[in-house]
Formats: C-alpha cells, sequence, structure tokens
C-alpha cells in the first residue's frame, strides 16, 4: 500500500550531502578514453593524437565507483530512499541528465567530487506510477578547479496498475504458414521437413534454406524444451498485454527454435537452460496460442 509522505518529510533532504572530496578510483587516460570513444562510434580527432582530451561527456564515468563502490559515502540517499521505499514507492526509473563543462580534462587529471542531493519533487503522477523526482548535483573537479557539474534525476515510484486494454494481435496467416495454424487450432505444434534432404525447419518457410527444395513434410514437436535465451518486457505497454512478462527463445526437443511466451513461473525466475513444456493458451475467442511452461522443479 502507498502512502502519503509530508512533503515537509522530503524537502529536509535537499542540500544533504552524499560525497565529499569523494575521489576518481583512476586519473583520466588513454585507454578509457579509447574503449569509450570506439563504443560511441566518436572519431574526433581531439580525442587521440599527441595532446588528447577526454570527451566532455565521459565526466561522469570519471567518477563511478564501479561494482565495488567507493568508500565513504554520506547516508543522506540510503535514508531517502528508505523512507520511499517504506511508504511503497519501490521502484526506480533513471529520467534524465544535465551536464556543465568548465574545462577539457586530459589524461593524467586526478578527479575529485562533491555530491548533494539538490531537490526532492512533491508527488508526480506519471505513465508509469505515483511518486517523487530526486536530482543530484555532482561538482566534479581536476587538480581542485571545477571541470564540470552533472546532474542526475531519478522517478522512485509506485508502478501505475494496469490492466490490459484491447485484444491481442492478431496473428498473420499466409499461403506459407497456414497448415502451422492449421497444427495449433487442433493442438498440434508443427514442424516443416525438407523433402529433399530431410532438415527441419521453424518458422515455416515457402523452400528449404539448406538445399533449395520446395517439397516439405511435416512433423509434430513432442512438446519438450529448455529455454535458449530470454527477454523480460516491463516497458513500454502493448495493449492487451499485462508487464512484467517473460518472452523465450525456446529450443524444441527437434533441434529449431521458437518465439513464444514463459508461463508459470515468475518472471524472473525464468533462466537459460531452464527446461519447458508445451501448452496452448486462448487468449481469447478467436486467437489460442502455443505457449511453454517453466517445468516445476526446474527453476533455479
Amino acid at each position: 500500500m502507498v502512502k502519503d509522505i509530508p512533503y515537509e518529510e522530503l524537502r529536509v533532504f535537499e542540500g544533504r550531502v552524499t560525497a565529499e572530496a569523494g575521489l576518481g578510483k583512476d586519473p583520466v587516460n588513454m585507454p578509457m578514453i579509447r574503449h569509450w570513444c570506439e563504443a560511441m562510434g566518436d572519431t574526433n580527432p581531439a580525442y587521440a593524437g599527441a595532446d588528447p582530451v577526454a570527451p566532455p561527456t565521459m565526466l561522469q564515468a570519471w567518477t563511478m565507483g564501479g561494482l565495488s563502490g567507493h568508500e565513504g559515502r554520506a547516508s543522506a540517499h540510503d535514508e531517502l530512499f528508505a523512507l520511499l521505499d517504506g511508504a511503497g514507492y519501490t521502484s526506480v526509473v533513471a529520467t534524465d541528465c544535465e551536464q556543465e563543462y568548465v574545462r577539457a580534462l586530459r589524461p593524467g587529471d586526478e578527479i575529485t567530487f562533491d555530491a548533494v542531493i539538490e531537490s526532492v519533487s512533491e508527488r508526480k503522477t506519471t505513465k508509469l506510477g505515483t511518486g517523487h523526482f530526486v536530482t543530484t548535483r555532482m561538482d566534479v573537479h581536476a587538480g581542485g578547479e571545477l571541470a564540470g557539474t552533472h546532474r542526475f534525476r531519478i522517478l522512485k515510484y509506485a508502478p501505475a496498475q494496469r490492466k490490459p486494454k484491447g485484444r491481442r494481435p492478431r496473428p498473420v496467416v499466409n499461403r506459407d504458414n497456414a497448415g502451422f495454424w492449421d497444427g495449433v487450432s487442433g493442438h498440434r505444434l508443427l514442424i516443416q521437413r525438407c523433402g529433399g534432404c530431410g532438415t527441419l525447419r521453424f518458422p515455416w518457410l515457402p523452400g528449404c534454406n539448406a538445399c533449395g527444395s520446395p517439397e516439405w513434410d511435416t512433423v509434430e514437436a513432442i512438446g519438450e524444451g529448455t529455454v535458449y535465451s530470454y527477454v523480460v518486457m516491463h516497458h513500454p505497454p502493448f495493449p492487451a498485454f499485462d508487464p512484467p512478462y517473460a518472452v523465450g527463445l525456446v529450443e524444441l526437443a527437434e533441434g529449431v527454435r521458437i518465439v513464444s511466451n514463459i508461463v508459470g513461473v515468475p518472471y524472473d525466475k525464468v533462466r537459460i537452460g531452464m527446461p519447458v513444456r508445451l501448452e496452448f493458451l486462448r487468449v481469447d475467442a478467436e486467437v489460442e496460442l502455443p505457449v511453454f511452461r517453466g517445468v516445476a522443479g526446474d527453476v533455479g
């Protein structure tokens, strides 16, 4: 249950220090600059050569603590988040950041930083849900001089309760895959088998991608498989879908793979290699779909 926090209790966090004279774990250096430029596809010659500078947008990178974090961090953020979590605002999403650049950073610069909770908003209602925006300002220094300022804003919120609207999208049925959907209507998962080389293929195609033969027949899948890969859909919402939910790439016992929903287990318990079993889900009066249920006792 979400509770309303008196705004006065939140405003007392404004101006509280979260880091003072924090020390960057590494000085500005060329390997990090090179990795950044390669990842971003930035070929600006100013970031290489005899007298390079660091890309300004790397400002925050020099302050990050990595998996081990920074020692001596103040407790202001933890206290604020505990208050918000306790009131039901348990979800978090980064919304935006702003950076101001004062001077260029060069390899060898030692980085220090100070951070403060700059503002906590009154309660706001967004499409994601209701909560409070928290803005943290970080002043980044090099050699004791201000190099830039980084503002990072998040939303701590209670997710909105969404109800599925509309109906599920209709599968596209054509002359190349009509046999597959006929099989589904009879609770059979049919896989094409090439009449020339015997290769199994899925999804259905008008010809074999191994030998080119247009001849084929079908075999019925036994309905067992494992999760080869998966994603969990959180956002954006789609009509008739209720996130979060797991979408898996399932490798069938026959060796082909199919994309479908993983059901019967919590979305955050789906794992690669998890055994699954075929079943058919009627989503409305017109549409029935093959889905895969996690096998009981095999979820880690």
